[in-house]
C-alpha cells in the first residue's frame, strides 16, 4: 500500500512543479509587456505551487509578485511579497529600498526609517534612500502641524473603481472631465494591467444652481476600448491633449500623447502628437502652460534623471519645437509625474523622489526672481501617505479637485475637492469686438512696474484672468489682428480682504465701420451735447494708442427730411466730433470728417439681431425696408439706428515713412531680467 502511496505523491510533486513552472513562464511574458495584475496572477499561482522547502525559489518567485503588486499599487500585498523575499533570504539592497518605499506609502514611518537606513549603510550616496528617510522622520510632524487647506471628498464623482486626473473646462470651469475605470468605460475586456476596464474620459457639468450632474460617458469617438485619460486644454478649450495606452499582445504597453479638437461641443477622435521618433519611450500626462506656449508632458525618454522626469517641448503656429528636461530642482531619480498649472503660472506636479509624506507628493514650482524655479511642499492634508496628484484649478483662486488613493487599501484613486483660502486680489477683463462679440483670438500683454511681463490668452467668451500684486502699477494691452489695439492701466492697492477687479476691452475693427455710442446733438444742430464727452474722450484714448491710423469719422441721418438737407447737417456734425479731437490732441491729418445724409443706411450685423430679434443680419434699414415694418415702434428704432456717428480705418502707416517713403527707423527694445518671461520674444514694451 505504501508503494502507490509514495508514486503518487512523486507524481503530485512533479505535476505541481511543472504547473509552477508553465505559471513562472506565463508571468514572465505578461510581465514583459507590462501586464501587471494578470503576471501577478501567474506568480502567485506558481509561488503556492512551490514547496516550502524549495526556499530560494519562493523567495523569487514572491519577488516576481511583489514587482507587479507595486506596479499596479497593491501595497499590502507588495510589503507581504517583498517580506516572504527577504524571509527565503533572496533580498538585495533594491529590495529593501522598494520596502521602505512601500513602508512609507502605508505610513508605517518608523519601519520605513530603519529599512532606509539599511540601505544608506551600504549605498551611503543613495538619493532616494536620503529623501525617503527624511520623508520618514519629518512626515508624522508634516502631518500634525497641518495647513489651511480643506479637502472633502466629493462623491459624486467616484464610482467603485479608480477615478482620477481631474480638470476643469468650460468659461465658467463648469464642466470636469476626469479619467475613470468604471464600468460604464468602454470595451467588454479587463485590463491585464490592472484587473479592471481600460479608462476612458468621463465628464460632469453643473448646474446652474452650482451643482455637479451625475459624470458622462462621451460617445463622440474620443473614447475607445484602449486606455485614455489624464486630459488637459488649450487655452482657449478648443484642442483636448490626453494620454492613451493601446493593447497589443506581443508588445510593451508605451503611453503616447493624442489631441482632439472639439467641433460643434463634441470631442474628435483622437490623432497621435509626436513628439519625437522614440517609440520605446512614453509620454504621457500632457498639461499646457497657461499662455499655450508649452506643452509640459513625462517621459521615460533617454536623458533624463531617472524614472519618470517632466518634460516640455514649445508650441508654435509651424508645430513642435525642440524637446527640454527641466531638470534640477524638479526632476529626481524616483517619478515627477501629473504636472499642471495654477493661472498664475505656478507649476504644480506629484513626485516620490523629493522628500515628502509617502507615495507621490504634491509639489510646488514657482520661478524666483533669478528665474530659476523654488519648490514648496502645501503640507498635510493636501498631501498624504498615499499618492496625492493631478490638481485642477477654479480659476486663480487656491480652489479646485485633485486625486488620491489615501485611505483606500486596493489603491483605487478618488477625486477630492481642495480649497486654501488666500488674501489675493485678481483681474478679470473681457476682449470684444466695438459693437460685436467676444474676441478669443485676442492676446493681452501685461506689464508692471515690479517687472512682470506677461502675454495672457484669452478663453472662449472673451475673458481672462490673472492675480495681481498690491502695490503695483499694470498697463494691459489687448490686440488682434485685424483690429485696433486697447490700452488700460490698473493701480492695484493692499487690502484686507479678497477683491476682483473689472476691465473692458472692446477693440475696433480695421475692416468695417464702427459705431461711436453715445454721441449727442442738439436738436436740428450740429452742436455736441455735453454728455457726448465720455465717448468721445475715450475715442481721442483710442486714437493716441494707434498713432499709426488714420480715420474717416461719418455722421448719418434718418430719411426724413430732405436729402439735401440731411447731408449738410450730418457733415457739419462730423467736422463738430472732428474738431473736438484736434482740440484734444488728434493731429487734423489723421482725421477726415464726412457726412453722407442718407446715402449709407445702416447695414445689420449679428450681434444686434440678438437685441432686435425681428431683425436678420446684412438687412439695410434703407426707407423702403422701414415703410414696410408695420410696427411705429419698430420704425422708430431703425430711425434711431440710422441715426449715427461712426469711424472706419482708413490707414494704418500714418507717420511710419519718411518723406522719401522710407520706412523710419524704430528704436529696438531691449528685454531686461524681469520675471515670468523665459523668451526675448515673450517681453512687450510699452511707449
Amino acid at each position: 500500500m505504501r508503494k502507490p502511496a509514495i508514486v503518487i505523491i512523486v507524481l503530485s510533486c512533479l505535476l505541481m512543479s511543472c504547473g509552477a513552472d508553465r505559471n513562472m513562464k506565463k508571468g514572465e511574458k505578461l510581465l514583459a509587456i507590462g501586464e501587471y495584475y494578470d503576471a501577478a496572477e501567474q506568480f502567485k499561482q506558481a509561488y503556492s505551487r512551490t514547496p516550502a522547502k524549495e526556499r530560494d525559489e519562493r523567495g523569487k518567485r514572491a519577488l516576481k509578485m511583489a514587482i507587479c503588486y507595486e506596479k499596479i499599487n497593491a501595497t499590502p500585498k507588495a510589503i507581504a511579497a517583498y517580506r516572504n523575499v527577504i524571509r527565503y533570504k533572496q533580498d538585495y539592497i533594491e529590495t529593501h529600498l522598494s520596502l521602505a518605499r512601500l513602508l512609507l506609502k502605508s505610513g508605517s514611518y518608523k519601519e520605513a526609517a530603519r529599512e532606509f537606513q539599511m540601505v544608506l549603510d551600504s549605498l551611503p550616496d543613495n538619493q532616494l534612500a536620503k529623501e525617503g528617510l527624511k520623508s520618514a522622520q519629518s512626515a508624522p510632524e508634516i502631518k500634525q502641524l497641518g495647513s489651511r487647506y480643506t479637502v472633502k471628498k466629493m462623491d459624486v464623482f467616484n464610482s467603485r473603481r479608480a477615478d482620477y486626473s481631474p480638470m476643469l473646462c468650460g468659461d465658467e470651469y463648469n464642466q470636469l472631465f476626469f479619467t475613470s475605470t468604471r464600468n460604464e468605460a468602454q470595451g467588454d475586456e479587463l485590463s491585464g494591467i490592472t484587473g479592471v476596464k481600460a479608462g476612458d474620459i468621463f465628464f460632469s457639468q453643473k448646474d446652474d444652481k452650482g451643482k455637479w450632474g451625475k459624470p458622462q460617458t462621451i460617445d463622440s469617438g474620443l473614447n475607445t476600448e484602449y486606455d485614455e485619460g489624464a486630459c488637459c486644454f488649450s487655452p482657449d478649450q478648443r484642442v483636448m491633449y490626453l494620454t492613451q495606452c493601446v493593447t497589443d499582445p506581443s508588445y510593451p504597453r508605451y503611453a503616447t500623447i493624442m489631441t482632439s479638437n472639439r467641433a460643434d461641443a463634441a470631442w474628435g477622435k483622437p490623432s497621435l502628437l509626436e513628439i519625437t521618433r522614440d517609440t520605446l519611450s512614453s509620454y504621457a500626462h500632457p498639461a499646457v502652460s497657461p499662455d499655450g506656449e508649452w506643452l509640459y508632458f513625462v517621459s521615460d525618454m533617454p536623458g533624463g534623471k531617472g524614472g519618470l522626469d517632466i518634460w516640455r517641448i514649445r508650441l508654435t503656429a509651424a508645430g513642435l519645437g525642440g524637446v527640454e528636461n527641466l531638470g534640477d530642482p524638479i526632476n529626481t531619480e524616483g517619478n515627477e509625474m501629473f504636472p499642471t498649472f495654477r493661472p498664475n503660472g505656478d507649476l504644480y506636479f506629484s513626485s516620490d523622489g523629493h522628500a515628502g509624506m509617502g507615495g507621490l507628493d504634491i509639489f510646488i514650482a514657482k520661478v524666483g526672481s533669478d528665474g530659476k524655479y523654488k519648490l514648496e511642499h502645501p503640507g498635510y492634508p493636501l498631501n498624504s501617505q498615499g499618492d496625492d496628484f493631478g490638481c485642477t484649478f477654479e480659476g486663480a483662486h487656491n480652489k479646485g479637485f485633485f486625486s488620491s488613493n489615501r485611505g483606500d487599501g486596493r489603491g483605487w484613486d478618488h477625486i477630492y475637492s481642495f480649497e486654501n483660502p488666500e488674501i489675493m486680489q485678481t483681474l478679470k477683463g473681457w476682449v470684444y469686438e466695438m459693437d460685436g462679440y467676444e474676441l478669443p483670438a485676442a492676446q493681452v500683454y501685461m506689464v508692471g512696474d515690479d517687472g512682470t511681463n506677461l502675454k495672457l490668452s484669452v478663453k472662449g467668451d472673451g475673458s481672462f484672468e490673472q492675480v495681481i500684486e498690491p502695490g503695483v502699477n499694470y498697463i494691459l494691452l489687448a490686440a488682434c489682428k485685424g483690429f485696433l489695439n486697447h490700452k488700460e492701466e490698473l493701480r492695484v492697492e493692499p487690502v484686507s480682504e479678497s477683491k476682483e477687479y473689472t476691465l473692458q476691452f472692446p477693440l475696433a475693427s480695421i475692416r468695417v465701420p464702427v459705431l461711436i455710442d453715445n454721441i449727442f446733438y442738439d436738436f436740428d444742430k450740429a452742436t455736441l451735447r455735453p454728455e457726448s464727452a465720455t465717448s468721445l474722450d475715450e475715442l481721442v484714448k483710442l486714437l493716441t494708442e494707434n498713432p499709426n491710423v488714420t480715420i474717416e469719422l461719418s455722421a448719418h441721418a434718418d430719411y426724413r427730411g430732405s436729402a439735401e438737407y440731411n447731408k449738410r447737417l450730418s457733415q457739419k456734425r462730423a467736422e463738430s466730433v472732428v474738431n473736438y479731437l484736434i482740440e484734444h490732441g488728434i493731429p487734423q491729418d489723421r482725421l477726415t470728417p464726412k457726412g453722407y445724409g442718407v446715402e449709407k443706411p445702416k447695414t445689420i450685423r449679428k450681434k444686434l439681431t440678438e437685441k432686435y430679434p425681428w431683425l436678420k443680419e446684412d438687412d439695410v434699414l434703407t426707407e423702403d425696408f422701414i415703410k414696410k415694418l408695420d410696427d411705429k415702434e419698430k420704425e422708430e428704432i431703425c430711425n434711431q439706428l440710422n441715426r449715427r456717428t461712426e469711424f472706419i480705418v482708413l490707414r494704418t502707416t500714418y507717420g511710419m515713412f519718411d518723406d522719401k517713403g522710407q520706412l523710419k527707423t524704430l528704436p529696438k527694445s531691449k528685454p531686461s531680467s524681469k520675471k515670468n518671461a523665459e523668451e526675448d520674444d515673450g517681453f512687450f514694451i510699452f511707449d
